[in-house]
């Protein structure tokens, strides 16, 4: 099943090409151009991630985010704020919202951010979520955030055991490289893509993977990074 996103943006030409794109990225995506319109949409669509922009007709994103959480909604929400406008992105954040945005964008950022939202919210918590695994014989403790070989604890870094964590609760998947740094770095973050290629190289030398041609940890040129099925390992 598609996952249901509501845009709520009031720029058409904006809300047009963000809907095709998210349309094609797989999503079941429905577009509100007002704030008095958005609490009603949201009810009725039961979104499972929220796009909202700060600044729109007939009621503020902020007033739209403030009813959402008063109401005990824990629906996900990405606001979008005008480029430098500190308080209202402060403000948003103080109110509930779990990413901000300013504009303008790359939508390629936006995309990955609402992916990075979807995945922990899906993400289980407590006595199911994922404790450990064991890749070429190296054991990856997430809860210590250390890694053991047959000689003991190894030489990685608490970043490249959580960049394994991603990766391995997406087993077979590709997660695109932006998004690890998100969920692993933060979004105030000053890392980059290359310091995520740094943890993989770090990684595949524990492991033992050859860069050229890896067992483990798979490079998908031009897209991010895939753990092995377990059954290939």
């Amino acid at each position: 099943m598609s996952p249901r996103l509501l845009l709520v943006e009031d720029e058409p030409s904006l809300a047009r090409g963000l809907t095709d794109s998210f349309r094609d990225e797989g999503y079941e995506v429905r577009h509100v151009g007002r704030g008095d319109e958005a609490v009603a949409a949201v009810r009725e669509f039961r979104p499972e991630v929220l796009v909202l922009d700060l600044m729109l007709p007939g009621r503020s994103g902020l007033d739209v985010l403030r009813e959402l959480r008063e109401g005990g909604d824990p629906v996900p929400v990405l606001v979008l704020t005008a480029k430098g406008d500190v308080v209202d992105r402060v403000v948003g954040l103080e109110l509930g919202a779990d990413d901000y945005l300013p504009k303008p964008f790359a939508e390629r950022e936006l995309l990955a951010r609402v992916r990075a939202l979807l995945r922990r919210s899906w993400k289980p918590t407590g006595p199911t979520e994922l404790a450990e695994i064991v890749v070429a014989g190296i054991r990856f403790d997430f809860r210590t955030l250390i890694a053991s070989g047959p000689d003991g604890p190894l030489d990685l870094t608490t970043h490249d055991v959580l960049v394994l964590r991603v990766l391995a609760e997406h087993r077979g998947e590709i997660v695109p490289r932006i998004d690890i740094v998100e969920e692993v770095c933060g979004l105030d973050s000053e890392a980059t893509l290359r310091t995520v290629d740094n943890h993989i190289m770090a990684l595949r030398r524990a492991l033992g993977d050859d860069p050229r041609r890896p067992r483990f940890l798979l490079t998908v040129r031009g897209e991010g990074y895939r753990l092995a099925p377990a059954d290939s390992c």
